[in-house]
């Protein structure tokens, strides 16, 4: 678990910056119940297949797997179910407006702790089209390529 600045992170989605094109990134809080905060205590949380989806005039995520707290007993939580986000008004006004005008889809990029508070990091992404995900890993290896070269070379 990194931890950077007040940060401890729970979950990263890293096949979003694959899968997407990450236009803009806005912090939310998240509406939990408690065995599921423990959970995520313990690490325990994917959000590889999750997103974000407008409903009305609230943003829930939809997808994210916060596994159940074996200590839990009859009080745990549902680890598939979908959770409310909280954003203010004109931020949900906002991403509402670019989902709906420009097709765009929210993706959760993140899952941490923020001064004790469970917080995930949704971005404004575009899909990618399978040539412009060639052309990225493409130019991965080039860079790749030359800083072996760079680092090979004599001084």
């Amino acid at each position: 678990m990194a931890r950077q600045g007040g940060e401890k992170l729970i979950a990263e989605n890293r096949r979003a910056r694959h899968e997407y094109e990450l236009l803009e990134r806005v912090e939310a809080g998240l509406v939990l119940q408690g065995t599921e905060v423990k959970a995520l205590r313990e690490g325990r949380a994917t959000i590889q297949r999750a997103f974000a989806d407008v409903r009305g005039d609230e943003i829930w995520l939809v997808g994210a797997n916060i596994a159940a707290y074996e200590k839990g007993g009859l009080a745990n939580h549902d680890p598939e179910r979908d959770r409310k986000l909280l954003l203010h008004r004109r931020e949900i006004d906002r991403l509402r407006a670019s989902v709906q005008e420009k097709g765009l889809t929210l993706v959760p990029t993140r899952l941490y702790f923020k001064d004790g508070r469970a917080k995930v990091e949704i971005a404004l992404a575009r899909g990618k089209e399978l040539r412009d995900k060639r052309r990225d890993i493409a130019a991965r290896e080039a860079d790749r390529q030359i800083e072996r070269a760079l680092k090979s070379r004599p001084r």
